[in-house]
């Protein structure tokens, strides 16, 4: 299984889990965005479909922040024109930005409410400042989502200290075993 690293807002630095996950995990690779500290929707969403595009191997894609919500918008975009590329398996969303309440990120506002068209899993935190755990079920319950609840890890980005984050990796093993990944 290849992993896809999709960061969010300034490209999740040294010391995020994303950064330790893509030195760590077996086979994974990072999408890299053109301008990190200035978002724009079409450009993002651009550059994750150019990289899955070179993507052969069954994939997952393992997203936090904006990067969920450029996921979101990727996979419904995706669908509307035909379908997803059949080599991505599932989506695993940590704290999906609430872009609709972020100035930095009204580009990709409304956060779209739909089914997702492949499997998916949503993390959030309890005391997240960027999203409330009540709108991160709302955006599980609409995306069709599995969801746990980490408890009080603020926005599970590299500020809450967390390495590795070994929590993750056994929640990402556990929903692709529920998968038969």
């Amino acid at each position: 299984m290849h992993y896809l690293i999709v960061p969010g807002y300034s490209n999740s630095g040294p010391t995020h889990w994303q950064t330790y996950w893509t030195k760590s995990l077996p086979d994974a690779s990072r999408v890299y965005q053109h301008s990190w500290d200035h978002p724009l929707k079409a450009d993002w969403v651009s550059a994750l479909d150019e990289t899955v595009a070179g993507l052969k191997t069954d994939t997952i894609l393992v997203s936090h922040s904006l990067g969920v919500v450029t996921t979101v918008h990727w996979l419904l975009e995706k669908a509307a024109k035909g379908g997803v590329p059949g080599n991505v398996k599932a989506v695993f969303l940590v704290a999906p930005a609430d872009v609709d309440k972020l100035d930095l990120a009204k580009d990709f506002a409304p956060v779209p409410l739909q089914k997702l068209p492949v499997p998916s899993y949503v993390v959030a935190s309890e005391n997240d400042i960027y999203v409330s755990i009540e709108r991160a079920r709302q955006f599980a319950d609409a995306w069709g989502s599995m969801f746990v609840d980490v408890g009080c890890l603020g926005h599970i980005n590299a500020d809450s200290n967390l390495g590795e984050w070994e929590q993750g990796r056994k929640i990402l093993a556990e929903f692709e075993k529920t998968l038969g990944l």
